[in-house]
């Protein structure tokens, strides 16, 4: 037996050495196989990543669902003739058009299309094929497609396609990184030194260690009062403060343990495909399909394929830049009229007003105004500049102005009668002698006449050519109680039951005594600080009249804005906009948003009514086809034909009517080309 077992072990030996040997042997060819790969594909020996469009069917996919009961239709001609049409292909050997139950749906691969619009939506896609030849288990492809629209450009989400090895190689870095977190001891009372800091226990506080259990507590102070220090010190000082050093580098050293033993991550989020391949099993095929939204001036979409190879963390070979695919967009939008116009009827008023307050502060019971108090320039700077532009205003013509006062409630309703009719006065004189130095200034035949008219009795004439006259009036609000109330109710300090209490006294007879009642209650401060001064303003009502007219209203049409918004929106793809605005006028641009977001029979009530123009004749082309009435589709599609030639082509651009063309060859002589 034992010698039977030496002869076992030396013989297992034999066969470990010979495995080994096989193995590294494996291991040589096949690295030297990926390095000859590697030349061939940089001298260009190799085919390289394909990057194009894929074959499409002629018919597409929600045109395949429609349930087609006719293979023989009849449809009139310009003369009124009847022309049979059958759904057909040609003969390869006659060339003649022949009848048959089956389409075959014509295919092609191009570097572009023509894409339809739907529904606000465009699905651009394109096939990633990696051929045979180029695929190793020890390589990573990293493909970037980057879409370009208008001036943005975007990177579409990446495809990853990861050879076996690489994989594995990635999921062995993770396990040695697992394995050396595994090191790391998270709670730093793993390094107490267990008996010694029972032991303390046992000797410094017995009656605590003799009823040791888990959810034994000590509060700090009793703990403290026991050994004059406190827990975390006691439990310090059992700590083992090596291991704790060595553990606090091996946390250190997370990150660069990480990028030592995982140089290629795996990456799931922001990834279009990660799939894991074997060598040598054909090529690779990956069909792409990036859905974009509508947007204003969409019409020409480019997508570009960058890409990489990765043998770990070193790139090894870059993809040579690939000819770009293009995506032209078609859309239904493009029938919008622009040339249709709505008009709204819209009263004109002679006469206008414009109602402004500012605010002028005056020192306390004076009523002469001071530039250099508070923000006085600054506003009375405003009120020059608002005078000055309706003076010179190219439409109206400014009559008259009304000055007004207003003061808050505290003191006597008789001082703030005398306050407010002072200050309006004041203001009104300072305005007047404004206005006549700024149209003296101005152009004779731009002159004005002024008539002023306050409480003073006082008036200035100035003209010689006649001018319009700007009559200023002085008014004054002694106590502003009306504007008071709705600063209380807009308030957002004073609560609802404090309001309530305001509101209780509304005598406006007894104006001092309902004052002297506002000042019993705790809010009163707030509104006398914040307020009342709101209440201490100079209002302007500017009163004028349009140029020109003598009527005082003219009844006139103007450009239905909305509706235009809705045609603009409609040319921008933007349906969501469109619809709501145009829905209302029931009318052609509304049904080509209908048709926009598929609503077809929407569509097909405004349609039909109307005169059959090449547009309209199109458009029913269009929901026919989608309805399965084909028939019609086809009538409607051959007489936009007959009214419009161009449309003959565009039929191209529009898989409803596309189908039709290649299921019934209306244009035989065109059958060899392929629209998109």
């Amino acid at each position: 037996m034992h010698i039977y077992s030496k002869t076992k072990t030396v013989t297992n030996k034999k066969h470990t050495i010979f495995l080994f040997v096989v193995l590294t042997f494996l291991a040589i060819v096949s690295s030297c196989s990926t390095q000859k790969r590697l030349t061939k594909i940089n001298k260009g020996q190799l085919d390289s990543v394909a990057f194009n469009m894929p074959q499409k069917s002629a018919v597409p996919a929600e045109i395949q669902a429609q349930k087609f009961i006719q293979d023989t239709i009849i449809i009139k001609d310009a003369d009124g003739n009847d022309t049979f049409l059958m759904k057909a292909i040609e003969d390869e050997e006659t060339g003649e058009m022949v009848a048959t139950e089956v389409l075959n749906a014509a295919t092609v691969t191009a570097r572009f299309q023509n894409l339809a619009e739907r529904r606000g939506k465009i699905d651009l896609e394109f096939l990633v094929t990696i051929p045979e030849a180029m695929v190793d288990d020890r390589w990573q492809f990293r493909l970037y497609p980057d879409l370009f629209i208008l001036e943005d450009s975007t990177r579409l989400d990446p495809v990853l396609i990861t050879g076996e090895l690489y994989r594995k190689a990635q999921l062995k870095g993770y396990e040695r990184y697992n394995k050396f977190l595994s090191q790391i001891v998270q709670d730093d009372m793993e390094f107490l030194n267990q008996y010694q800091f029972e032991l303390f226990i046992q000797r410094n506080l017995p009656e605590l260690f003799a009823f040791k259990t888990d959810s034994t507590e000590v509060s700090e102070a009793v703990f403290k009062s026991h050994y004059g220090l406190d827990e975390q010190t006691i439990v310090e000082h059992y700590i083992n403060k090596a291991r704790r050093k060595a553990n606090a580098q091996l946390k250190r050293k997370r990150g660069k343990m990480y990028d030592k033993y995982i140089p290629a991550p795996i990456v799931t989020e922001g990834i279009r495909l990660d799939s894991v391949v074997n060598n040598g099993k054909g090529d690779i095929i990956y069909h792409y399909v990036q859905t974009i939204e509508t947007r204003p001036k969409l019409r020409k979409a480019t997508i570009i394929l960058s890409g990489e190879i990765y043998q770990m963390e070193k790139m090894i070979y870059s993809l040579p830049t690939m000819e770009p695919l293009v995506y032209y967009i078609s859309s239904t939008s493009s029938f919008a009229d622009e040339s249709i116009v709505k008009y709204l009827t819209k009263v004109i008023e002679r006469r206008a007003e414009a109602n402004t307050a500012y605010k002028i502060d005056f020192e306390v019971a004076k009523s002469d105004i001071k530039l250099e108090l508070g923000q006085n320039a600054s506003e009375i700077g405003r009120i020059k500049e608002n005078l000055a532009s309706l003076m010179q205003n190219e439409v109206f013509d400014l009559d008259s102005i009304s000055v007004s006062a207003t003061a808050s409630p505290e003191g006597s309703y008789a001082l703030n009668q005398r306050l407010a009719d002072g200050r309006s006065q004041s203001v009104t004189r300072f305005f007047t002698q404004y206005i006549k130095e700024y149209t003296d200034s101005l152009e004779r035949e731009k002159g004005f006449s002024m008539v002023v008219d306050d409480m003073m009795g006082e008036s200035i004439m100035s003209s010689e050519d006649k001018a319009p006259e700007i009559r200023l009036t002085a008014r004054s609000i002694p106590e502003n109680w009306d504007d008071l109330d709705e600063y209380i109710r807009r308030d957002t300090v004073m609560t609802d039951e404090q309001k309530e209490e305001y509101f209780n006294h509304q005598d406006k007879k007894q104006l001092d005594a309902r004052e002297d009642k506002l000042k019993k209650y705790s809010w009163y401060p707030h509104i006398k600080q914040n307020i009342y001064p709101k209440l201490r303003t100079v209002k302007f009502n500017f009163y004028l009249h349009r140029k020109g007219m003598v009527k005082d209203t003219v009844h006139t049409t103007v450009v239905d804005s909305t509706y235009t918004r809705g045609v603009m929106a409609l040319k921008d793809m933007d349906y969501d906009t469109a619809i709501p605005l145009l829905a209302p006028y029931n009318d052609y641009n509304a049904a080509v948003a209908y048709i926009g977001k598929d609503r077809n029979l929407s569509a097909l009530q405004i349609l039909e009514p109307m005169e059959k123009t090449a547009q309209v004749n199109y458009l029913l082309a269009i929901i026919y086809s989608r309805i399965g009435e084909v028939q019609k589709a086809v009538q409607c599609y051959m007489t936009s034909v007959e009214q419009e030639p161009s449309y003959r082509h565009r039929g191209n651009l529009d898989p409803e009517i596309s189908v039709l063309i290649k299921q019934y060859g209306l244009f035989k002589e065109e059958e060899e080309i392929v629209y998109w």
